[in-house]
């Protein structure tokens, strides 16, 4: 099937070329830095956006949102949310 976006290159602004289920970790990594997290079910997401030294906990976040950051982690730890996806 044809991509007509492939010449488009990748940027923050366009739609993600490569999402997959994040699975949180208190210790690992994510397998590469996300543009966003879809959250499917909602709750809270702990994690550690790319540059900083500390986590942040994104509170409260219904169904069905998405969280525009660019993160390298996503915790366990105080993450209550659930059916994540990253978007790469």
């Amino acid at each position: 099937m044809p991509d007509n976006f492939d010449t488009m290159g990748d940027s923050p602004e366009l739609p993600s070329r490569v999402p997959f289920a994040l699975i949180p970790s208190d210790t690992v990594a994510l397998a590469q830095v996300v543009k966003g997290i879809y959250v499917g079910t909602g709750g809270d997401v702990t994690l550690r956006g790319v540059g900083a030294a500390s986590d942040v906990t994104y509170k409260n976040l219904p169904n069905a949102s998405y969280i525009g950051v660019r993160a390298s982690h996503v915790r366990a730890t105080g993450t209550t949310a659930a059916d994540l996806i990253g978007e790469a």
